[in-house]
């Protein structure tokens, strides 16, 4: 009978190891995933400026260059 007290408590810190590893290792994957993410935010926060900024010079150069154009209409039309 001791003998498998002892096989079940063995199997039983084994699996204990186990999952402490497994949780370990979630938890260095959360904490990458989370950096990640935060790189991405950083980084879409700043293309989303720099598109703001770009639609703006768009639109002062095509206010720019909209009174040397004539508004006509195509000779198909």
């Amino acid at each position: 009978m001791h003998r498998n007290r002892r096989k079940k408590r063995a199997m039983s810190e084994d699996r204990i190891t186990k999952l402490e590893i497994l949780a370990a290792e979630q938890e260095k994957t959360i904490e990458e995933l989370s950096a990640e993410l935060t790189r991405q935010w950083r980084e879409t926060e700043a293309l989303k400026k720099k598109l703001e900024r770009l639609s703006e010079r768009f639109l002062e150069l095509e206010e720019q260059t909209a009174g040397d154009v004539p508004v006509t209409k195509p000779p198909h039309w």
